[in-house]
């Protein structure tokens, strides 16, 4: 007779069952909604928590790392509301339409949704559940069964639903601003989508933050539908508190002859996990993918992502950075998969590690997975310290050993981030990346 082996529940996974089964009932949506969210919750019963043998998550074990299930964030209250009001350094004073989501709810009241553009509309997704609607947000996707994207799923409380009509060009970006005040431990669960039509092109910024020192989990999905010749460039920020988790999923289906550009800057936050899982779906799609990440301390930041090439004639470009010091690891998985019949596709991957101390780690895997046989494609990684000759060069110059480093960091690091289109967006991030540099010295 052969037994049969169960796992043993961690605490954090007891948690959660409790916390969904008080909860379900006062979440947005009922019949088919809750019907999705139950059958999300108990796929994530069925997996429990990703652990070091899962191999998706083979370097950030939540098993280990997530130790109870933290109650979810109350509604923001008007001290809440005021807080997230003076948010956003990062792009201060820039003109974009910003919508703000403060502890996981929608506040129109504070966000920008004068003029909005003819053929822009944008809506909470709690009323979209309220209403019985289950929009292209709720589901999980390409993702399959993974265990963040089944708990989004069933606890996601509310967001942000951007619809863009095909060929309106929206001139002002717009701006998600995420903004946790929570100052004892919580939980926010958002889900927002965005969907453009055909020919259609927008800027889309993203920016996480929070408290330091505040105890508080954040698991945010986005979901993106890009239409055929539709533009589209998404730049995201993560400079969560000091005592964060950050896990957020982005899922992108992306039409023929669109042109994708996809930007990740990771500067706080204690644990992070951006994992990205973008479908070429349609001939002569363009797809570039910039990353870049700042770590200091014990930093651990993990971006994961899944490119699929799916139709001919498609091409990618994904370059990942990240500057490690002190005792922080930074992760990078990658993989391209080309499709049987997805020919001539032309796919380049490559990711880079500065370690700034003998104690920093970093762990890259790039990966190929090819069936179909006219492609270009191919993958690197190299990682090692600041080059000791280049350093010196400029020391043997006049320049202090701390600034002669900083030059060599941000030309490192400056590469990824000229990537991105927009003057005003580079020169804000190219700020923060020096604000970070200063912070060293």
């Amino acid at each position: 007779m052969n037994a049969e082996i169960r796992p043993v529940k961690t605490s954090a996974e007891i948690g959660l069952a409790d916390l969904f089964a008080a909860a379900c009932h006062s979440l947005p949506g009922g019949g088919e909604v809750e019907a999705l969210r139950r059958d999300a919750f108990d796929r994530f019963v069925a997996q429990g928590l990703p652990h070091s043998r899962v191999e998706a998550w083979k370097y950030t074990d939540l098993r280990r790392l997530v130790r109870d299930a933290k109650p979810l964030a109350p509604r923001p209250d008007a001290v809440a509301k005021a807080t997230a009001g003076k948010a956003g350094a990062v792009f201060a004073g820039l003109d974009f339409r910003r919508l703000l989501i403060v502890d996981g709810v929608f506040v129109p009241e504070l966000s920008d949704l004068a003029d909005l553009e003819p053929g822009v509309s944008v809506r909470a997704t709690a009323k979209a559940f309220d209403a019985g609607q289950m929009p292209v947000s709720l589901d999980a996707g390409t993702a399959g069964d993974d265990a963040a994207t089944s708990l989004n799923i069933a606890f996601a409380a509310d967001g942000v639903i951007i619809a863009v009509d095909p060929d309106v060009v929206v001139a002002r970006p717009i701006h998600l601003a995420f903004v946790a005040t929570a100052g004892t431990p919580s939980a926010m669960f958002t889900r927002s989508s965005l969907e453009l039509g055909t020919g259609a092109a927008v800027t889309l910024v993203e920016t996480h933050e929070g408290p330091d020192q505040s105890d508080y989990l954040v698991n945010a999905a986005l979901r993106m539908i890009v239409g055929d010749r539709a533009r589209l460039d998404h730049i995201k920020v993560t400079s969560e508190g000091s005592a964060a988790m950050h896990i957020a999923t982005l899922l992108a289906e992306i039409g023929a002859d669109a042109t994708y550009r996809e930007f990740g800057f990771t500067i706080g936050g204690a644990v992070v996990r951006n994992q990205l899982f973008l479908k070429l779906a349609g001939e002569g799609t363009i797809a570039n993918v910039h990353q870049a990440s700042l770590l200091a301390g014990r930093q651990h930041a993990d971006t994961t992502l899944t490119v699929d090439h799916a139709a001919a004639g498609s091409q990618s470009r994904e370059v990942f950075k990240a500057v490690v010091d002190d005792e922080a690891r930074a992760v990078f998985q990658g993989r391209i998969t080309v499709q049987p019949g997805a020919q001539q596709t032309d796919a380049r991957m490559m990711a880079r590690a500065l370690l700034l101390s003998d104690e920093a780690v970093a762990n890259c895997k790039p990966e190929l997975e090819i069936f179909a046989d006219d492609v270009q494609c191919g993958h690197g990684t190299t990682t090692g310290a600041l080059d000791d000759q280049l350093k010196f060069y400029l020391m043997a110059r006049g320049i202090p050993e701390k600034e002669a480093e900083a030059l060599l960091i941000q030309a490192f690091v400056g590469e990824v981030i000229d990537a991105i289109a927009r003057d005003d967006l580079r020169d804000a991030l190219s700020q923060s990346m020096l604000a970070w540099l200063k912070g060293r010295e």
